[in-house]
């Protein structure tokens, strides 16, 4: 396998993806859910068949409400709406008995939009303190190895390979979120962040024998593209097998998991797989173009 020979191919698929996911987000935008915007998420079942029209009817008729329903895997339905008080919350479960029948709670929250502005907040810095503590992590890692490329350099290359990684999956729940109303909440960072972990453990799986070469080669005259190659090789065997064995566990809980687990697995399983192409495909090919005319 010649990574490097075939960069421009490998790095242009990468960058396909990329592009297009970022139009996606910018052209349909993302549903923030009620634990990041605020709001009410209740999911009720009925005793006798209903329409989502006719819950949204009731709702449209007692308070001037817009509710969003949908139905669940269950059968049941999942009412979104503004915040509301426990007061409103009992009055609306009466009417809502009243008009449609005898119903099952099976599940109300309510957050406020104080709560959901602070833990959007939060989540966003919790994703740029992972991105700074794995940059100066990597950097420090590498830095027995600054030629051909300086040790910085590495922790960079790590940050543009997670940025391809998250890009992907974003733009995927863009998409959801346009053609089936899925909404991104807390456990979509979540996700986000269990796949940047696994991207990061498998780049620098390939760094660090992409290391071992350099320092054995040290003082030789071999090219940087024969020993990035030689590394990809000696490690793609073991990248392919650990993705797989993840991918697989995903894929089982994807199709027998809970419903409401679904969207949570199919995130990180799809992050699975962009993150190890990533980690040959793009991280390799990066590093070899910066170190490039040095010991080439």
């Amino acid at each position: 396998m010649n990574v490097v020979a075939k960069r421009k191919i490998y790095l242009g698929i990468a960058g396909a993806f990329v592009l297009v996911s970022w139009l996606l987000v910018i052209f349909l935008g993302v549903k923030p859910g009620i634990d990041l915007k605020g709001g009410t998420s209740w999911q009720v079942s009925f005793a006798d068949p209903v329409s989502v029209e006719e819950i949204k009817s009731v709702f449209r008729e007692i308070a001037g409400l817009e509710a969003s329903v949908k139905t669940a895997g269950d059968g049941s339905f999942i009412i979104r709406l503004p915040d509301l008080s426990e007061e409103d919350h009992q009055a609306y479960l009466v009417v809502l008995k009243q008009s449609l029948g005898e119903l099952e709670e099976k599940n109300f929250s309510s957050i406020g939009p104080t709560i959901g502005s602070d833990l959007r907040r939060r989540s966003v810095w919790a994703m740029i303190l992972v991105l700074v503590g794995i940059s100066i992590f990597v950097t420090w890692a590498f830095r027995k190895v600054s030629e051909p490329v300086r040790s910085w350099k590495y922790g960079v290359v790590t940050l543009i390979t997670l940025f391809h990684d998250v890009s992907i999956p974003i733009g995927m729940l863009a998409f959801l979120g346009w053609w089936q109303g899925i909404e991104i909440d807390t456990n979509f960072i979540v996700a986000l962040l269990v796949v940047m972990g696994f991207s990061v453990h498998d780049t620098i799986v390939v760094f660090d024998r992409i290391r071992e070469n350099l320092l054995i080669n040290r003082g030789k005259d071999v090219p940087l593209s024969s020993i990035i190659n030689q590394s990809v090789r000696d490690t793609l065997a073991r990248s392919i097998n650990t993705s797989l064995t993840l991918i697989f566990i995903l894929a089982a809980l994807l199709f027998f998991g809970p419903p409401s687990l679904f969207f949570f697995i199919l995130v990180i399983l799809v992050g699975t797989v962009v993150g190890t192409y990533s980690s040959i495909f793009v991280a390799s090919p990066i590093l070899y173009i910066w170190g490039k005319g040095k010991k080439d």
